[in-house]
Protein backbone atom coordinates (compact mmCIF):
# COMPACT_ATOMS: atom_id res chain seq x y z
CA UNK A 1 0.00 0.00 0.00
CA UNK A 2 2.63 2.28 0.70
CA UNK A 3 4.45 1.82 -2.49
CA UNK A 4 1.26 2.30 -4.51
CA UNK A 5 0.37 5.43 -2.69
CA UNK A 6 4.09 6.64 -2.90
CA UNK A 7 3.28 5.69 -7.06
CA UNK A 8 0.06 7.76 -6.99
CA UNK A 9 1.90 10.89 -5.27
CA UNK A 10 4.52 10.44 -8.12
CA UNK A 11 2.40 10.24 -11.11
CA UNK A 12 0.46 13.97 -9.63
CA UNK A 13 3.39 15.34 -8.13
CA UNK A 14 7.52 15.75 -8.29
CA UNK A 15 8.52 14.01 -5.23
CA UNK A 16 11.48 12.49 -3.78
CA UNK A 17 11.82 9.28 -1.47
CA UNK A 18 13.77 10.24 1.27
CA UNK A 19 13.79 6.96 3.13
CA UNK A 20 12.61 6.82 6.59
CA UNK A 21 12.36 9.34 8.31
CA UNK A 22 15.36 10.55 11.18
CA UNK A 23 14.55 14.24 11.43
CA UNK A 24 11.75 16.29 11.86
CA UNK A 25 11.56 20.00 12.60
CA UNK A 26 14.55 19.26 14.96
CA UNK A 27 13.04 16.30 16.39
CA UNK A 28 15.27 13.25 16.05
CA UNK A 29 13.12 10.27 15.90
CA UNK A 30 14.57 6.62 16.16
CA UNK A 31 12.57 3.17 15.64
CA UNK A 32 13.57 0.19 18.04
CA UNK A 33 11.33 -2.97 18.56
CA UNK A 34 9.00 -0.77 21.48
CA UNK A 35 8.25 1.84 19.16
CA UNK A 36 9.62 5.17 18.00
CA UNK A 37 11.69 7.50 20.52
CA UNK A 38 11.34 11.29 19.98
CA UNK A 39 14.53 13.69 21.10
CA UNK A 40 15.67 17.04 20.50
CA UNK A 41 19.22 15.98 21.98
CA UNK A 42 20.92 18.51 18.83
CA UNK A 43 18.71 21.32 19.71
CA UNK A 44 18.96 21.61 23.58
CA UNK A 45 22.51 21.22 23.59
CA UNK A 46 22.41 24.26 21.16
CA UNK A 47 20.42 26.12 23.02
CA UNK A 48 22.81 25.13 26.00
CA UNK A 49 25.72 26.53 24.07
CA UNK A 50 23.86 29.73 22.69
CA UNK A 51 23.48 30.59 26.35
CA UNK A 52 27.36 30.38 27.04
CA UNK A 53 26.41 27.32 29.95
CA UNK A 54 28.61 24.43 28.52
CA UNK A 55 30.72 24.83 31.47
CA UNK A 56 29.65 24.60 35.34
CA UNK A 57 26.93 22.58 37.12
CA UNK A 58 23.80 21.58 36.28
CA UNK A 59 20.62 22.06 38.08
CA UNK A 60 18.35 19.11 39.65
CA UNK A 61 15.20 20.77 39.24
CA UNK A 62 13.75 22.80 36.68
CA UNK A 63 12.94 25.57 39.41
CA UNK A 64 13.66 26.22 42.66
CA UNK A 65 11.67 24.31 45.62
CA UNK A 66 8.91 26.93 46.67
CA UNK A 67 10.06 29.80 44.16
CA UNK A 68 7.38 32.53 43.63
CA UNK A 69 7.28 34.47 40.37
CA UNK A 70 5.29 37.62 40.48
CA UNK A 71 4.34 40.22 38.10
CA UNK A 72 5.30 43.82 37.81
CA UNK A 73 1.75 44.97 38.83
CA UNK A 74 1.66 42.58 42.02
CA UNK A 75 4.79 44.09 43.28
CA UNK A 76 3.67 47.53 42.61
CA UNK A 77 0.78 46.85 45.31
CA UNK A 78 2.98 44.54 47.67
CA UNK A 79 5.58 47.41 47.10
CA UNK A 80 8.40 44.59 46.53
CA UNK A 81 11.26 46.57 45.13
CA UNK A 82 15.03 45.06 44.27
CA UNK A 83 13.87 42.93 41.02
CA UNK A 84 13.85 45.35 38.13
CA UNK A 85 12.12 44.74 35.09
CA UNK A 86 13.84 43.63 31.87
CA UNK A 87 14.90 46.40 29.38
CA UNK A 88 14.71 44.32 26.03
CA UNK A 89 12.16 41.84 26.53
CA UNK A 90 13.13 40.05 22.87
CA UNK A 91 15.84 37.89 23.96
CA UNK A 92 13.53 36.96 27.60
CA UNK A 93 10.59 36.20 24.65
CA UNK A 94 12.79 34.09 22.38
CA UNK A 95 13.83 31.74 25.06
CA UNK A 96 11.05 31.02 26.64
CA UNK A 97 9.55 30.44 22.72
CA UNK A 98 12.64 28.11 22.88
CA UNK A 99 11.66 26.09 25.65
CA UNK A 100 8.07 26.00 24.55
CA UNK A 101 9.16 24.07 21.71
CA UNK A 102 11.89 21.60 24.15
CA UNK A 103 8.10 20.62 25.89
CA UNK A 104 7.38 18.43 22.58
CA UNK A 105 10.04 15.81 23.75
CA UNK A 106 10.62 16.91 27.52
CA UNK A 107 7.04 17.20 29.35
CA UNK A 108 9.24 17.27 32.29
CA UNK A 109 10.03 21.52 31.76
CA UNK A 110 6.13 21.74 30.64
CA UNK A 111 5.22 23.47 34.29
CA UNK A 112 7.97 25.49 34.70
CA UNK A 113 8.02 27.24 30.75
CA UNK A 114 4.14 27.56 31.30
CA UNK A 115 5.26 30.01 34.07
CA UNK A 116 7.44 31.89 33.01
CA UNK A 117 5.43 32.05 29.85
CA UNK A 118 3.27 34.03 31.89
CA UNK A 119 5.67 36.58 32.22
CA UNK A 120 6.11 37.09 28.33
CA UNK A 121 4.71 41.01 28.14
CA UNK A 122 6.63 42.35 31.30
CA UNK A 123 9.70 40.26 32.50
CA UNK A 124 12.19 41.10 35.56
CA UNK A 125 15.44 39.64 36.52
CA UNK A 126 13.78 36.83 38.50
CA UNK A 127 12.13 35.71 35.18
CA UNK A 128 14.98 35.70 33.19
CA UNK A 129 17.29 34.15 36.22
CA UNK A 130 14.39 31.05 36.32
CA UNK A 131 14.45 30.43 32.33
CA UNK A 132 17.87 30.05 32.75
CA UNK A 133 17.82 28.03 35.51
CA UNK A 134 15.60 25.93 33.16
CA UNK A 135 18.50 25.49 30.69
CA UNK A 136 21.04 24.55 33.44
CA UNK A 137 18.82 21.65 34.30
CA UNK A 138 18.40 20.64 31.02
CA UNK A 139 21.90 20.05 31.01
CA UNK A 140 22.14 17.02 33.11
CA UNK A 141 20.03 15.26 30.55
CA UNK A 142 19.95 16.79 26.77
CA UNK A 143 19.23 13.50 25.30
CA UNK A 144 16.18 12.46 27.19
CA UNK A 145 13.94 10.88 25.54
CA UNK A 146 10.14 10.28 24.49
CA UNK A 147 8.95 6.53 23.96
CA UNK A 148 5.53 6.00 21.89
CA UNK A 149 5.56 2.31 23.17
CA UNK A 150 3.75 0.44 19.65
CA UNK A 151 1.24 -1.88 21.61
CA UNK A 152 -0.31 1.34 23.84
CA UNK A 153 -3.05 3.43 23.08
CA UNK A 154 -1.98 6.11 24.71
CA UNK A 155 0.56 8.52 23.06
CA UNK A 156 1.84 10.13 26.30
CA UNK A 157 1.46 8.26 29.96
CA UNK A 158 2.04 10.95 32.74
CA UNK A 159 1.77 10.27 36.55
CA UNK A 160 1.79 13.21 39.43
CA UNK A 161 2.38 13.01 43.39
Amino acid sequence: MINEAKEVLHQQFKVKDLGKLRYFLVIEILRSQHGILLNQRKYTLELISELGLSGGNSAVTPLEINQKLTSLEYDKEARVQGDDPIVDITGYQKLIGKLLYLIVTRPDISYAVQNLSQFMQAPKKSHIDAAIRVVTYLKATPGMRVLMHRESTETLLGFCD
